[in-house]
């Protein structure tokens, strides 16, 4: 007989058990990453996150899991909802609190139903709308699911889709001249020229793995990475602490690309590293010099993939300008239940209006490939 049990804290369940319902080729669904947000002060209540994972367990054995928060507002999520909520204030209804089911703060696709066999996965998902419907939630919501999980949903969770950017090998790329090779003339012209610029500049670059990372070097990526939030006006979540324990936790998943300048540290880029794909999460400089940017986030990082081998690199959510440095548009999915039945049907007519522009959308972002073979 099932059990099903939501829990408060994935201190409740033994590493092992949790990571032994995944391949651990997704470092954002690891025991480590989602523990060590908890553990070290990056989810609060009054920012909106409290967790509420769901867990289905057969005689004190865990079967099925998914990474779950209740949420009293939509944000850190990537997947925008704020327009469902206005609606249902405008009716006089509560659309908060939800579930979700989600990394906080990564729009990363990966494992959200963490089974090793599809029933115990049918049975999580089962569990979650049970739970919704006795809390009297609005909705539960999962996001940034692979597209295997996504197809498996039944037709009650409606789909959306939207698009990020991202860089894939096509098996011949070598090394970084064999991936401009494949690019038109102006295109490889404008990289080539924005490479040379941050060299102008007498930068140079460290690769820094977390196991290999000094207390230093820590200190300087969460300097960037506070200065960033800070020249946009936003809080940061995470903490020096976190950053220090993926360090320590996953000491080869996590990927530092350091910008040296004058005997500096001046800039750097933040990105963990799954089992083909690397994944760019945050960066922040000190300085303004020209080109840096695009080196530190996107050249370094496809640089790195090329001699490590990966095959794929994800560098974070929206941006245009991604697509002419080799980062092509990529479709990338949600699922959403919706309690009330009037709403559910609205919303299931709104979610196919929106794939329709979508992927009008992503049509027109293909017309502006850099790639001669695509054109």
């Amino acid at each position: 007989m099932a059990d099903v049990r939501f829990l408060h804290s994935l201190a409740d369940v033994p590493a092992s058990a949790w990571d032994a319902l995944h391949d651990g080729n997704n470092p954002f669904v690891s025991h480590a990453f989602l523990h060590g947000l908890e553990a070290h002060g990056c989810l609060r209540e009054d920012w909106g996150w409290t967790p509420h994972h769901a867990t289905v367990w057969e005689e004190d054995h865990l079967v099925a899991a998914a990474p779950g928060y209740l949420k009293d507002n939509s944000h850190g999520e990537f997947v925008f909802d704020h327009a469902w909520a206005h609606a249902y204030a405008q009716h006089g209804l509560d659309y908060y609190p939800k579930w979700l089911g989600a990394v906080p703060y990564s729009p990363v696709t990966g494992p959200r139903l963490l089974a090793n066999e599809n029933a115990h996965r049918a049975a999580l998902l089962e569990a979650i709308r049970t739970e919704a419907r006795d809390r009297n939630l609005s909705s539960a919501h999962v996001n940034f699911p692979t597209a295997r999980e996504d197809a498996a949903f039944p037709d009650a969770w409606l789909p959306r889709i939207d698009v990020q950017y991202h860089w894939r090998n096509p098996g011949h790329w070598q090394d970084f001249d064999g991936f401009l090779a494949d690019f038109d003339h102006k295109h490889r012209k404008n990289i080539r020229q924005e490479r040379a610029k941050v060299q102008r500049t007498g930068v140079t670059f460290r690769v820094v793995h977390g196991g290999d990372a000094t207390d230093a070097d820590l200190q300087a990526m969460y300097g960037f990475y506070l200065q960033t939030f800070n020249d946009y006006g936003n809080s940061p979540a995470l903490t020096l602490a976190f950053l220090q324990h993926l360090a320590g936790a996953m000491p080869r998943k996590l990927v530092m690309f350091l910008a040296e300048h004058e005997g500096r540290t001046v800039a750097g880029a933040l990105c963990l590293r799954g089992g083909d794909t690397l994944y760019g999460r945050y960066w922040g400089a000190q300085t303004s010099l020209p080109g840096l940017h695009f080196e530190t986030c996107y050249y370094q990082g496809i640089d790195y993939c090329l001699r490590e081998r990966l095959t794929a690199f994800e560098p974070g959510a929206q941006g245009e300008h991604k697509i002419a440095r080799g980062f092509l548009p990529t479709f990338v999915h949600s699922r959403h239940w919706v309690a009330h039945p009037d709403f559910s049907a609205a919303l299931a007519r709104w979610c196919d209006e929106e794939a329709l522009a979508v992927r009008r959308y992503a049509l027109t972002l293909q017309a502006h490939t850099p790639f001669k073979h695509r054109e």
